[in-house]
């Protein structure tokens, strides 16, 4: 069967603190959030560590689990209560297969996401805490808006403490 984009995919609402797929367990579905906040994160050493946060008007999903149907390494979940347009696997590859349009935007998607995550990355092995800092008031100020500061810490490997002596100090 063909799908279009637009019809392909169903809305679902997940309440806060709900989760989309837990650690461990088999990421059921694509996601494009119209609202809300998903939180990905790990458990390190019995810490939940924020790994990224998808905003409102993104796509996201526990990729490597979704495609592969392999257990998520990561848990995805609802910091505030989020609509989400999801597609299955199923329909997910009927689209990649079968509507060009989908598939250029799919590809520019996740191209564009590989090279935030290699800057990502890199930051946090060269920048110093104020300046991850600073450079996310610069390029995401709606994160520091809508996502509680303990989320944000986490996000940028900065102690909670340090990230409140931060704020103070760079306004």
């Amino acid at each position: 069967m063909l799908y279009s984009a637009t019809t392909a995919f169903s809305k679902i609402h997940l309440k806060k603190n709900e989760s989309l797929v837990k650690e461990g367990g088999i990421c059921p579905y694509f996601c494009f959030i119209e609202s809300g906040i998903l939180q990905h994160a790990i458990e390190i050493s019995g810490n939940e560590v924020t790994t990224y946060l998808a905003l409102r008007h993104s796509f996201t999903s526990s990729l490597n689990s979704f495609l592969f149907q392999k257990p998520s390494r990561k848990s995805i979940k609802a910091i505030s209560d989020c609509t989400l347009y999801v597609a299955d696997l199923k329909t997910f590859k009927n689209l990649i297969e079968n509507n060009p349009a989908f598939h250029q935007y799919y590809y520019n998607l996740i191209e564009k996401q590989i090279c935030l995550i290699d800057d990502y990355r890199i930051d946090l092995l060269t920048m110093t805490p104020e300046e991850r800092y600073t450079k996310l008031l610069q390029t995401e100020p709606k994160l520091l808006q809508e996502v509680p500061l303990h989320y944000l810490s986490s996000f940028l490997g900065i102690s909670d403490r340090h990230m409140s002596r931060i704020r103070r100090n760079i306004k």
